[in-house]
């Protein structure tokens, strides 16, 4: 049974975001997306115009979800502002974990974010992680937060996703100066 374009399109993001996590993403060839989704190079170039594109749709969910995160994250101060941001971060960083690996290869080479709204998150997350507090210190201990899940996400660790989402958020509270209580997530 011929596959229809959606399902074939389907195929070749999952092929390139398996690939892209395992090769890197100047490691993987059109080529070997093509084969690995069981398609011509020709069928993946009708439906992608180059890699960039295939990265750019794979990241879209993803930046999808920060923006919601920073929408969330808007209203609340304090404690509040800390303990959500850490929960949803870890929960982001989780559930995108091969995304965030691409992502962390390919930011530095990443001039233009798909969503416009994504401008200036990494200093509102830090703002919440810090608990809006102004306080130099804070502020390191929050960046420290964010890039240790950053990077941990990233890293894929061998860990069940349950186990990893509280192993960060736990470490992420305690780098914040904030002592975990009983289950971290809400």
């Amino acid at each position: 049974m011929a596959r229809t374009p959606a399902v074939l399109r389907g195929q070749i993001l999952e092929s390139a975001l398996r690939s892209f996590a395992q090769y890197g993403f100047r490691g993987t060839s059109l080529q070997h997306i093509a084969s690995d989704a069981g398609c011509s190079k020709a069928s993946l170039l009708y439906h992608f115009a180059n890699k960039e594109a295939i990265l750019a749709e794979l990241l879209v969910p993803v930046e999808r979800e920060a923006v919601a995160l920073d929408a969330r994250l808007a209203g609340l101060d304090g404690e509040e502002a800390a303990l959500a941001a850490v929960d949803a971060f870890a929960g982001l960083t989780v559930r995108f974990r091969r995304e965030m690996k691409v992502l962390l290869e390919t930011l530095p080479e990443r001039t233009v974010l798909a969503d416009p709204a994504l401008d200036g998150l990494g200093e509102r997350l830090v703002d919440a992680l810090a608990g809006r507090s102004p306080d130099p210190a804070d502020q390191v201990a929050a960046w420290m937060a964010l890039g240790g899940m950053f990077v941990t996400g990233a890293a894929d660790p061998p860990m069940s996703d349950e186990a990893l989402r509280d192993a960060m958020a736990r470490a992420a509270l305690r780098t914040l100066g904030r002592a975990p209580q009983g289950d971290v997530h809400a």
